[in-house]
């Protein structure tokens, strides 16, 4: 089934990379401003609600003209040449644009009053103030005069409610509130949530959080308000601990080629959740709270969570992912600290293979791309048991009070802190 697929997701693509290739040597380029939908609307005007082709351009040539940007420079007065800002004495912009030849205004210079920006007024004030006159110095040694500044730019956009102005300047650093000294929080992001690992300067386990992400069925606006939520608060996190972030370095063109190849149930799961509107809200976020980033290679961080670290301290194999992810951030060790493996599965239950002996002339890495394919062969042959279907094992009376809902047989060795039995830790096990 999977290969009748492809061959028709192959027919499709194949006419659209000949027209492409036909209009690469032909040098011809297609575009269109105003929309290829709305321009498609004149030859079915009745069915799109247009009584005639004057009432469809009236349209096409409003949309066309809905907007338009002033790109700003640093070497201008007021951070723009033509969009100059002033500030009024009750706190807001006088806007006043310089428009070209030829458009019919009764001034060339108008100027919008009273403009107050929803967001950013405080970082537009600042960039206005930033601007100050500098001599240097030509490369023949004569001496000039030039303004520098912050850079303003502008983008007027005409909705049905009128006009909006949207300011955009270069964002400032922001002084760093974190260190690698006090530890690390990692971050493993998931389809359905985002897992947290924090640790101390040592590698040592901390704190585990899981912070649900689901974006199925939602807008677009309602997954941004969701991701950007779930984002500041990792943000938040980092700051009052004083340590870094760590994420991994995803390949997305990886992501998007792993929907040709899954089943549908999985495929609507990674569609749906944004990775890159994540990682983008992510270092968004630790920039504007002074946190630290650190990127990582994300090869096998699941794996070394689900062997290492998931039995060990009694969480679930995407918190082990997220533990791996900080411990690689700081540069700490990653080789196996166990002989067997067991891997917690979704129903409760668990895995066992033996690890193989592990070359130490070659990289730690090469080892754990052997324990990831005997780890896909253990889940295969678990799931031609029939052991994902069986019932989860019945709750202990203890773990029932700490408000668990199911219990892991595969008990984690040492667990004699509290934090490793909390009813955090039990609620976010892994089914």
């Amino acid at each position: 089934m999977s290969c009748t697929k492809k061959k028709r997701r192959l027919a499709v693509l194949r006419p659209k990379l000949e027209a492409l290739l036909a209009d690469q040597e032909s040098g011809r380029v297609r575009l269109c401003f105003g929309s290829r939908r709305l321009f498609r609307k004149q030859f079915a005007r009745e069915e799109n609600g247009y009584a005639d082709h004057a009432a469809w351009k009236k349209d096409w040539q409003a949309e066309r003209s809905s907007q338009f940007f002033v790109l700003g420079s640093k070497d201008e007065a007021s951070g723009n040449q033509s969009c100059q800002a002033a500030v009024a004495p009750d706190g807001s912009l006088r806007l006043r644009l310089r428009l070209p030849n030829g458009w019919g205004s009764t001034s060339k210079h108008p100027v919008l009053e009273g403009v107050r920006l929803a967001y950013g007024q405080e970082e537009i004030l600042q960039a206005l103030s930033a601007g100050r006159v500098v001599t240097a110095q030509t490369k023949t040694g004569k001496l000039f005069r030039k303004r520098e500044g912050a850079a303003v730019s502008y983008r007027f956009v005409r909705d049905r409610k009128g006009w909006r102005v949207f300011a955009s300047v270069e964002a400032q650093p922001v002084a760093l509130v974190t260190r690698r000294l006090a530890g690390a929080i990692g971050v493993d992001s998931n389809p359905d949530h985002l897992a947290l690992a924090e640790t101390d300067r040592f590698g040592n386990l901390v704190e585990i959080r899981r912070i649900g992400l689901h974006l199925y069925g939602k807008s677009e606006e309602q997954a941004k308000a969701a991701i950007g939520d779930a984002c500041r608060q990792i943000a938040r996190a980092c700051a009052e601990s004083g340590k870094p972030l760590v994420i991994e370095r995803l390949d997305l063109r990886k992501r998007r080629a792993e929907l040709e190849a899954v089943d549908c149930v999985r495929a609507r799961s990674l569609s749906s959740f944004a990775y890159a509107k994540t990682i983008s809200m992510l270092k968004a976020a630790s920039f504007r709270a002074g946190v630290e980033r650190i990127e990582v290679d994300p090869a096998y961080t699941s794996v070394i969570g689900a062997v290492n670290h998931a039995r060990r301290h009694g969480i679930g194999s995407h918190q082990g992912a997220a533990y791996a992810v900080a411990r690689r951030g700081l540069g700490l060790s990653e080789r196996p600290s166990v002989r067997e493996a067991v891997v917690p599965t979704r129903n409760g239950g668990h895995l066992t293979f033996a690890l193989p002996a592990r070359n130490r002339a070659k990289h730690v890495w090469s080892f754990w791309a052997v324990v990831r394919k005997g780890l896909k062969a253990a889940h295969a042959a678990h799931a031609r048991s029939g052991g994902n279907h069986l019932p989860p094992a019945p709750l202990l009376p203890k773990s029932r009070a700490l408000g668990a809902t199911r219990a892991l047989p595969a008990k984690p060795r040492h667990a004699n802190r509290r934090q490793h039995c909390s009813a955090d830790v039990l609620d976010d096990l892994p089914w």
